[in-house]
Formats: C-alpha cells, structure tokens, sequence
C-alpha cells in the first residue's frame, strides 16, 4: 500500500558527485576539459573516417559509429552536471529524469556491444584473412550493428515504461550525479518487484551476451596468433587488435573491480565511479587509444588538419 500522508514527486535532487561548495569550481573547470576534449577527440575521428577513403572499411565503420556513441554517451550526463554546478541548482524534472535514465542505458548498453562487434571484425580479420572482405560483406556489417540498436532501444524504453509507472514519495534526493535505475528504485514507494526482475534479465542478458562474445572472438585470436612462427608475423597480428584490446581491458576492468567486491556501506560511492569511468573518462581516452597507436587513423588526421590550414591561409 502507499504510505498516507505523502505527496507524489515530480522532480528529484541530484546530489551529485560532492556535495561540499568548495569543490563545485574544481568540478567544474574538470567536467568542462573532460567534455570539450571527448567532444572534439571523437569527431575529430568520426570526420577523419568519413573523408578519408582509405578508412572506409569494416573496422573503422565500428569504429566511428564508437566515437558517435561516446559523444551522446557523454551528452547525456556531463552538460546536466555542469548546469547543475553552474545554476547552483541540482533540480531535474520527472520527465527529464526518465529522458537520461533511457538514454544512458541505450548509449551504454551499446557501447559494450560495439566492443563486441569490433572483437568479431578483428576474429575475422585474423582468423579468415583471406575471406575477410567476403564475410564482411556491407550486409553483414549493417547486421552486426542493427541488431545491438534493436535490442539496446528495447532495453531502454522497457526500463523506461516501467519506471513511469511508478509513484515517487520516499524523498526527492538521488545519491548519484545521474538518474539511475537503482537510485530511483530506492525513492519509490510502488512495488518494484517488476522493475528489478526486469533488470536482472536484462541485465544478464545484455552484460554476458558482449563479453562472452569478446571472450570467444579472443580466444579464437590468441590460438591463431600463437601458431604464427615468427615473432615479427605474432607481432603484426596483435598490434591490429591492442587499441581494441586497451578499450575493453579498460571498461570491463572498471566494472569488475567496484562490483566484484563484496557490498559495503560505500556501495553508491562505487556506483558514482564505475559510472565516472565507462560515462566519463573512457569516452575521453578512447581517441587518443584508437590514434595513438594507428598510423592509417594518424595520416587521415594529419590529411584532415592539412586540408583545414590550407582553406583558411
């Protein structure tokens, strides 16, 4: 039953990331480079891809519809955050609280699943060399990324569905610097049985499907890769996968380390890093990964910035 003598919400607070005045300049100048770099590192690639010919290939179209997924991903929390800081206000409105629930699931979700689908083009890369460009065919491709946007849009407006069902009246403060699931579970005064059954399926389903397939496509790699007689041939085989390798070692690493430990009292503060890191940080490291270490990403840059001093001299 509902509790008498309360009042349905229709905005929450979000405490943020600290709570303490004399951090909020410190914030943020931080949450403002952080976003302005992933913004600008991830378009930057995405336009490189996209006017350099050479690039039009199966793992640079992954690879681009990547950084395009980093740049919502992170649009969909960090400039909230900085209004908040700014405004001296941390008010978000029921609607607008449901809108960055969805989206984060969606761009999140996917995000993992683009690891999973760039693990299977380097399989095939690897593995079947000679039948890449068959089996990589531009239907083939669009079916590896269609069908992780079918069922990560799914996910999101089920969760979302759910959601707006139900009735808020347990307070208005959300302990994270975004609306989440859990947190908002928690502010409910409805039964959630549904909702967290629903989250336990999708979870499993949505977080064992990627990293099984990323796993599999490895291990397939790494018994190929290790056959190869010279050290140079091992060499030149794993350097087209480390960028790749780097991403998923940082992501996956992130979410096993805060939630493979048991549950503590300081479990939402492992909630706000592991969010901070795959929402946050990751998203600004990917460019440098993916350019630092690829000569063809590094030429097309290069070609790029070249084209773009030539036009305004």
């Amino acid at each position: 039953m509902e509790p008498e003598n309360q009042t349905a919400v229709s905005e929450f607070i979000l405490l943020g990331l600290s709570e303490k005045p004399q951090h909020q300049d410190l914030l943020f100048g931080m949450l403002l480079s952080i976003y302005l770099v992933t913004i600008f590192g991830n378009l930057l690639i995405s336009l490189a891809i996209v006017t350099d010919s050479r690039l039009h290939t199966p793992m640079y179209f992954f690879l681009f519809n990547l950084s395009l997924v980093d740049v919502f991903l992170s649009s969909t929390t960090i400039p909230k955050m900085l209004v908040n800081i700014y405004t001296r206000s941390r008010a978000i409105p029921f609607a607008g609280c449901l809108t960055q629930m969805c989206a984060f699931h969606l761009f999140g979700t996917m995000d993992s699943f683009l690891l999973a689908v760039m693990a299977i083009d380097r399989y095939m890369a690897i593995v079947h060399p000679l039948q890449y460009v068959v089996l990589m065919s531009s239907r083939f491709c669009g079916l590896l990324l269609g069908v992780p946007w079918v069922t990560t849009n799914l996910q999101s407006l089920v969760h979302t569905c759910l959601m707006a069902q139900l009735t808020f009246c347990a307070g208005s403060e959300i302990s994270h610097f975004f609306c989440d699931l859990m947190p908002l579970l928690k502010l409910s005064c409805s039964d959630t049985y549904a909702n967290k059954l629903v989250i336990l399926a999708f979870g499993i389903a949505m977080g064992v499907s990627p990293l099984s397939c990323i796993l599999l496509s490895y291990i397939c790699i790494f018994r190929v890769v290790f056959k190869i007689p010279s050290a140079q041939g091992k060499w030149k085989a794993f350097s087209t996968c480390g960028s790749h390798l780097t991403v998923v070692l940082l992501f996956y690493g992130t979410i096993f380390a805060v939630y493979l430990q048991p549950t503590s009292p300081t479990s939402s503060q492992k909630d706000k890093a592991a969010a901070l890191m795959c929402d946050v940080v990751i998203p600004m490291l990917n460019p440098f990964i993916y350019s630092l270490r690829n000569k063809d990403i590094k030429a097309a840059l290069r070609k790029l910035i070249a084209k773009a001093a030539s036009s305004q001299s």
